[in-house]
C-alpha cells in the first residue's frame, strides 16, 4: 500500500476536483508481480504451514469533503492470500534432523494417502487515512487493529477453537 498511496491520493484529488468537490470513490488493487515465500526467520509457523503464496490488497479509495469543503482522502482495504497447497518435485523441507522431500509427499497424494488443496484467506476490512494533498506518514494499521476499535469476532472465535475443524470453511 505504501508504494501506491501517493498515486491513489493524487488520483482521488484529481477526481474530487473534476467532480466539483463532491464525494468520489474508486477501486484499487496492489499485487506483487510474483508470489512470495515465508522464511523461518520471518515467521516459522507460516514457513512450515504454507511455504509460499500469492497475495494482494484490494480496496476502495474515497475523497469526501470535510466541514470546510476540503478533500479528506482515505482507503478501506483488505489483504488477501491464496495458493495451491501442493508438493513439487525437487523441493523439500528440513524439520530438525528430518529431511522431507516434496517428491515423497507428492507420491502420498497420488496414492490417496495425502491431499493437495486450494487455500485462501482474507483479513478484515481496515481503514487508513491518506490525508489531504500530502502523505500523512502514519503507520498502516496492524493485524489486530480495526477501523473503529471493534475486534473481529470470527478471528477471536478461531483463535480460541479447540477442535480441529471448528469454524473451518470449504477451503476455498
Amino acid at each position: 500500500m505504501r508504494d501506491n498511496q501517493n498515486d491513489w491520493r493524487s488520483q482521488a484529488l484529481e477526481e474530487f476536483r473534476k467532480n466539483g468537490g463532491k464525494p468520489v470513490a474508486f477501486p484499487v488493487e496492489a499485487k506483487a508481480p510474483e508470489g512470495f515465500y515465508f522464511s523461518k526467520e520471518v515467521d516459522e509457523n507460516w514457513f512450515y504451514a504454507v511455504g509460499g503464496a500469492n497475495a494482494n490488497v484490494t480496496g476502495v479509495v474515497t475523497a469526501v469533503p470535510d466541514a470546510h469543503g476540503n478533500p479528506k482522502i482515505g482507503i478501506d482495504y483488505q489483504a488477501n492470500v491464496w495458493d495451491r497447497y501442493n508438493w513439487d518435485e525437487g523441493k523439500g523441507v528440513s524439520i530438525g534432523p528430518l529431511e522431507i522431500p516434496d517428491g515423497q509427499m507428492a507420491k502420498l497424494h497420488r496414492v490417496g494417502l495425502a491431499q493437495e488443496f486450494d487455500m485462501s484467506g482474507s483479513g478484515g476490512v481496515q481503514h487508513y487515512e491518506l490525508g489531504s494533498a500530502e502523505d500523512n506518514g502514519d503507520p498502516l494499521p496492524g493485524p489486530e487493529e480495526s477501523r473503529d476499535g471493534r475486534m473481529n469476532p470470527g478471528r477471536e472465535q478461531q483463535q480460541g477453537r479447540t477442535t480441529p475443524d471448528a469454524g473451518r470453511g470449504t477451503g476455498r
